[in-house]
């Protein structure tokens, strides 16, 4: 988890949580998490917050890896 946090600032548990299964992914998908992700991270870049950006980018690839498999998948 350690690991995680220093990547992503959070558990994968918890970007599956709060991202992944969040009123925005069952409403809208999760193609639109990831949108709203790199929205946050514009605004992010504009304040300067460069460690946070790197994170949020880190969490929407991570999504967008989760989605990839579950396409193989399916």
């Amino acid at each position: 988890m350690n690991k995680d946090l220093e990547i992503f600032g959070m558990s994968r548990e918890d970007i599956r949580e709060d991202y992944m299964n969040g009123l925005t992914a069952r409403c809208c998908g999760l193609e639109m998490v990831v949108m709203g992700i790199l929205s946050d991270c514009q605004e992010l870049t504009a304040l300067g917050q460069r460690e946070a950006v790197r994170k949020q980018l880190n969490v929407a690839k991570f999504i967008l890896s989760e989605m990839m498999d579950a396409k193989e998948a399916a």
